[in-house]
């Protein structure tokens, strides 16, 4: 019995998380028209060996470029991977995109526009 218990608290709180993360995360329909949505690509070599240290520096790093920059850009989260990180942000342009690469002293390889999102809900 106590198994099923744990393992439906697990399969609630996966339902819960996943809710919470769908509600985090803007549709293109929801922005502003003033608003795009980007996926930046950056070739990091040795990315996904970085301490939880050296990341928090770098995501403070950004964030006070953000700061910077002003209310305009905004930073959604960002996919970490052994070379290579995909980051998530909202700016009017991509150019804002690549000012804060430029300030922050991140690469930003590839800058591109998301004109469509789709999931396993699209398959229905």
């Amino acid at each position: 019995m106590n198994s099923f218990k744990s393992l439906f608290i697990a399969a609630v709180s996966l339902v819960i998380a996943g809710s919470a993360l769908a509600n985090e995360l803007p549709s293109l329909e929801s922005l502003p028209v003033t608003q795009k949505m980007y996926v930046i690509e950056r070739d990091m070599p040795g990315l996904g060996k970085m301490t939880p240290a050296e990341l928090k520096a770098a995501s403070q790093k950004s964030c006070s470029v953000l700061r910077h920059l002003g209310p305009e850009i905004t930073w959604l989260q960002s996919y970490v991977t052994g070379d290579k990180m995909y980051c998530v942000y909202l700016a009017p342009n991509a150019e804002l995109v690549r000012k804060h690469a430029r300030e922050g002293g991140f690469p930003a390889n590839a800058v591109n526009e998301v004109t469509t999102i789709i999931g396993p809900q699209t398959a229905k």
